[in-house]
């Protein structure tokens, strides 16, 4: 029986189905963005009344809420911010995300109890930082993305036992220091630092010769060019007792713009892995197999572990391309099961009458069906369903669960 502490599985969403899909699916946390003064945008995000009813749901299953407001204030941000704060105060989440001394200060003003957590964005790199905003009331310290295990095991030594480290296990990289970018605003007048990001990083660029005004030189690494600011994405998921070795106390998940089908695969397999390591580390050495067959069916980028052994190689880090890894496809989530085993679901992707699709379930457990008979909402037989979000009632060859998870792999 491992005996180290058991860390924090902390997984990301983007609107309330996702908030439900990452408690369904084995997160001890999940944090969220309000429709302001958070690093994401172009996210559904919460409003009110959805972040009220998903910090109910999670808290009924024993799951915290984490809100952020980690933007980098301007002068003109602090009015609003107050007042957020302010209804954050009645709504109560269990800790704010906050990279901004200013939002610090107010937040501490304004809901003295709730835990403050100090964002990557605050570039937390060292233990007299984390000592200084320890000493100012925060709980814990997100580590900056570019820190390696083994400063974070030093930080781990020179910090008190009851101080949080967070770090990132899994998803996006961002070229810029700790996610500080000015690309975005340069390029496109949307600040990043305001959650506006256009991710320029993902374009793909040209040398120019000062002395010869528009020839412009790609950098070829192949027929495709070379993405020259586009990171892989982070997955640590064959590390996780390095991880806690290092005093990591919350594994946090990238990934606030993803899918319930993204969201629901990596909390899952985390989950898995992080229970199996815990409970005896040689069956999680066995199941390393699934994992990483689990963790390659959600859409991402190829793998690297970042900083965290190291600076990588410019080859470990960078990618020769924009696309993504998509071997899965979302169809939906089953929002309840009718008395005669009908599914009813919220349609993502096409899919018909005959096809073969895969029950994603919370146990792991996955099921392959076939799709028996489709109808919509007037109890019409369809047979397919080619319109997004369109209400469908669905007969499979096997009764489903609600909450399962409809996926099929991509051709």
């Amino acid at each position: 029986m491992n005996t180290m502490k058991k860390p924090e599985l902390l997984v990301p969403a983007a609107n309330l189905e996702v908030l439900k899909t990452a408690v369904d699916y084995g997160a001890d946390a999940v944090y969220i963005g309000g429709e302001e003064f958070g690093l994401r945008a172009k996210a559904d995000n919460f409003s009110h009344d959805e972040m009220t009813e998903g910090i109910a749901y999670a808290h009924e299953h024993g799951v915290r809420v984490h809100v952020t407001v980690n933007i980098l204030a301007h002068n003109y941000d602090l009015d609003g911010v107050r007042t957020y704060l302010t209804e954050l105060k009645v709504i109560k989440p269990d800790a704010l995300i906050i990279a901004d001394p200013g939002i610090f200060t107010l937040a501490r003003e304004i809901c003295p109890d709730i835990d403050v957590h100090i964002s990557t964005q605050a570039n937390n790199t060292n233990w007299e930082t984390y000592l200084f905003w320890y000493r100012l009331g925060a709980k814990r310290v997100v580590s900056a993305r570019e820190l390696s295990l083994t400063e974070i095991r030093q930080i781990r030594e020179h910090i008190p036992e009851d101080m949080e480290i967070e770090s990132f296990i899994h998803g996006a990289m961002c070229i810029s220091y700790s996610g500080r970018c000015l690309l975005s605003n340069y390029f496109t007048g949307r600040d990043a630092n305001h959650g506006a990001c256009t991710h320029p990083c993902r374009w793909k660029y040209a040398v120019v010769e000062e002395t010869r005004p528009g020839e412009y030189l790609p950098v070829y690494e192949n027929e495709r060019g070379t993405y020259i600011f586009n990171s892989r994405d982070l997955c640590m998921i064959g590390h996780i007792p390095e991880m806690i070795g290092a005093g990591i106390d919350s594994f946090k998940i990238e990934g606030r713009m993803k899918t319930a089908l993204y969201v629901a695969t990596v909390a899952r397999t985390y989950r898995r892995a992080i229970d199996d390591h815990m409970s005896d580390p040689a069956l999680y050495r066995e199941h390393m197999e699934w994992y990483l067959e689990e963790i390659g069916k959600c859409t991402h980028r190829h793998f690297t572990t970042g900083f965290y052994f190291g600076k990588p190689a410019s080859d470990a880090q960078i990618y020769d391309n924009s696309t993504y890894v998509n071997d899965h496809i979302y169809l939906g989530t089953i929002r309840e099961v009718t008395a005669d085993g009908r599914a009813v679901f919220e349609q993502k992707n096409k899919f018909a009458v005959g096809d073969t699709i895969e029950l994603m379930k919370r146990n792991c457990e996955d099921r392959k069906v076939s799709v028996i008979r489709l109808e919509d909402e007037n109890g019409i037989a369809m047979e397919s369903c080619p319109h997004s979000r369109q209400i469908i009632y669905a007969t499979f060859s096997e009764i489903p669960e609600a909450g399962d998870i409809m996926r099929v792999r991509a051709e």
